[in-house]
């Protein structure tokens, strides 16, 4: 039996900050004390005075390329990204080689996993125009639920026939699984695409890639989902809202979770259209990177309550495949190491409370999902757990990535946060710089 104590820390959960201390015994949290733990022998002591202890990052939207793209990122190189960025626990998406749209598919992955990923997984299964009846045949207890490309995207699993969209809503209901989508209009997009082609050329100047992506494009895709949702009884969750229009397609929620969520992920949170003057195609992502304004409101829909959770769209390319405008240039950006942080800056501005970030990055992931004894800091639950401390400036610079594609669009960006621990199943597997690389996560559990 092996104990730690965390002891000298705020800790934030649940809504509350409070200086105490938290006891693990093995991979579970023991107690949590809003004073001193009682004296005792413990095998580890950390020392989190003048920091904050919340439970680890669960993040819910992830492309870690593995199989089939590992030239790009694997398992391993992403999930040790992870934890230096605080993340405990991912969901990873199924447009891989092969695409994760069979059981053997997705059991190749889980096999992979338990041998590479140095915090805890698991993936989605995706939907594909045939694959309906597969549904029924998965474990429950394994998955997160079904993703849908409901817009094209990277992968090629565009999902576009009438009756295929409304047996995959219409099946999820039943089967009580989160349904979560990628919503873009592909023939406005191509639409669009051949107006600013027939401008601007065969490649057109990243610049563009918002008026080709814009507002239109989300919400035709995002207004059918939530109509297919509401006529099916469906539990759907919208991957990465972008416009200010969309978010009125949402109820808010802040502690209690709706049939119908919304996700913002890091980028449309932190860029705006102006900064693809200076950052390119290093913030080309689909849906596209969009006007302050829709930055801005959804920064404000992370207290109202009409965003339910914050993960990254974790998706890395190799620097060559980022050359070029909106038509040859890759979309995707690797952010999962330095989404706490950033999401911590925020916090600094007055965007949002550091309670409502425990909410969003770890409460509102688990209860979305039906995560089992994971995202909250409570006795008998996993002991994931991060420490962060305000300190010193520190700068992004490419030799601290730990993604695979060794590049950022932070890099050159100033923190001030420090993630300095990360527990995952009570093991330190990353302590302010130092690595566990001989630790492997836990398969997440759902629904138990």
């Amino acid at each position: 039996m092996k104990r730690t104590l965390i002891k000298n820390g705020i800790i934030v959960n649940e809504g509350r900050s409070f200086k105490g201390d938290l006891v693990i015994i093995d991979d579970l949290i023991e107690a949590i004390y809003e004073s001193s733990a009682p004296c005792g022998d413990y095998d580890k002591i950390v020392d989190a005075q003048g920091g904050y202890v919340m439970p680890g990052v669960i993040d819910e939207h992830v492309h870690f390329r593995e199989p089939g793209l590992e030239r790009k990122a694997d398992i391993e190189s992403e999930s040790r990204a992870a934890a230096y960025g605080g993340v405990t626990s991912y969901f990873e998406m199924p447009n891989t080689n092969p695409q994760t749209t069979t059981l053997e598919a997705l059991d190749d992955k889980y096999c992979r996993a338990a041998k590479e990923s140095h915090v805890n997984y698991s993936f989605f299964f995706g939907a594909t125009n045939e694959n309906v009846a597969d549904f029924s045949k998965l474990d429950v207890h394994r998955v997160p639920g079904i993703k849908l490309f409901m817009g094209a995207s990277t992968g090629n699993m565009l999902v576009d026939r009438k009756e295929a969209l409304e047996r995959i809503f219409h099946t999820c209901a039943e089967m009580n699984l989160p349904l979560m989508t990628h919503c873009e209009d592909t023939n406005l997009i191509n639409a669009k695409m051949e107006e600013v082609k027939a401008k601007y050329g065969d490649d057109p100047d990243v610049e563009f890639h918002p008026v080709i992506r814009d507002e239109e494009v989300c919400w035709n895709s995002s207004s059918l989902a939530v109509e297919l949702a509401q006529r099916f009884g469906t539990r759907l969750h919208i991957a990465h809202v972008t416009t200010a229009k969309e978010l009125s397609l949402f109820s808010s929620s802040l502690n209690t979770l709706q049939k119908i969520t919304a996700e913002a992920v890091i980028a449309h949170l932190f860029f705006s259209d102006a900064d693809y003057k200076d950052k390119g195609t290093l913030i080309k992502c689909n849906p596209s990177v969009k006007s302050a304004d829709d930055r801005d409101a959804l920064r404000k829909a992370l207290t109202s309550g009409l965003i339910s959770c914050v993960g990254t769209d974790h998706a890395p390319h190799e620097s060559k495949d980022k050359q070029g405008g909106c038509c040859k240039a890759a979309s995707g950006m690797p952010m999962i190491q330095f989404s706490l942080v950033s999401m911590l800056e925020l916090v600094d501005k007055g965007v949002l409370s550091l309670e409502r970030l425990v909410e969003l990055m770890s409460h509102n992931p688990a209860r979305l999902f039906s995560v089992s004894q994971r995202g909250f800091l409570r006795k008998g639950y996993k002991a994931d757990i991060v420490v962060v401390k305000p300190g010193e400036e520190w700068m992004v610079t490419k030799d601290i990535i730990q993604s695979k594609c060794k590049w950022s669009p932070m890099e050159g960006h100033r923190y001030r946060w420090h993630v300095v621990d990360t527990f995952v199943n009570g093991h330190l597997v990353y302590n302010d710089g130092l690595f566990d690389a001989g630790y492997i996560g836990e398969e997440i559990r759902f629904r138990q």
